[in-house]
């Protein structure tokens, strides 16, 4: 009968306590940057990346187009300096496009896009620069 009396007396105790502690709501909670919540703003971003290839340092110019973090849009225009850059450079941008529409800008990284590889590099640089300057 004792503990049973303490064993009442402490748990009472404790929801005595429980009731000093400042009441919260949501609205005291700080916000945090749900998964709902876009990263990058909204429009369409032009940046250039470099890659190295055993003849030369060849650049690309890269626009996309964000809407929600997701690529709707995306445009590669290449400089190349030698003929065989020409071709994969070419070949890269013919298959882009299926590979990074749709997809969330955090989400990509290319690395062998129509039997090009080095031109993925220069994409990559230019995806990266645009994140930078879209990142709100």
């Amino acid at each position: 009968m004792l503990r049973t009396g303490a064993s009442v007396a402490a748990v009472a105790g404790i929801v005595l306590l429980a009731g000093c502690s400042p009441a919260t709501t949501d609205a005291d909670q700080p916000a945090t940057g749900g998964d709902d919540e876009p990263a990058y703003a909204d429009g369409t971003y032009t940046a250039e990346g470099t890659y190295n290839t055993p003849e030369s340092v060849e650049t690309i110019s890269v626009t996309v187009t964000l809407e929600g973090d997701v690529i709707t849009d995306v445009q590669v225009e290449g400089d190349p300096q030698k003929s065989e850059s020409e071709q994969y450079q070419g070949q890269f941008i013919g298959g882009i496009s299926d590979v990074v529409v749709g997809q969330d800008i955090d989400e990509i990284s290319v690395s062998r896009v129509a039997g090009s590889s080095l031109t993925s590099g220069g994409f990559n640089d230019a995806i990266e620069t645009i994140k930078a300057e879209a990142a709100l």
